[in-house]
């Protein structure tokens, strides 16, 4: 599933990442997201985007389209 496919409140586990650039996916690194973290989908803006994510106790904003290349296994 991808992170963009859940639902506010679900907590899922990050399992991948591979669609991203290297550059891209070293910034999410630095800022926990990393394979095999629990994360969760705070809320989502109005019209879709941006998505706010709850990873290791942090909120972080991250656009739909970064959220569609982030794999994620639903606990």
């Amino acid at each position: 599933m991808k992170l963009s496919e859940m639902a506010c409140g679900i907590e899922g586990v990050v399992t991948g990442m591979s669609g991203l650039p290297t550059a891209t996916r070293k910034k999410l690194m630095v800022m926990g997201v990393l394979p095999n973290t629990p994360i969760s989908v705070v809320r989502v803006a109005p019209l879709g985007d941006p998505l706010q994510v709850r990873v290791r106790g942090v909120d972080i904003a991250l656009r739909k389209q970064l959220a569609e290349s982030i794999c994620v296994e639903v606990k």
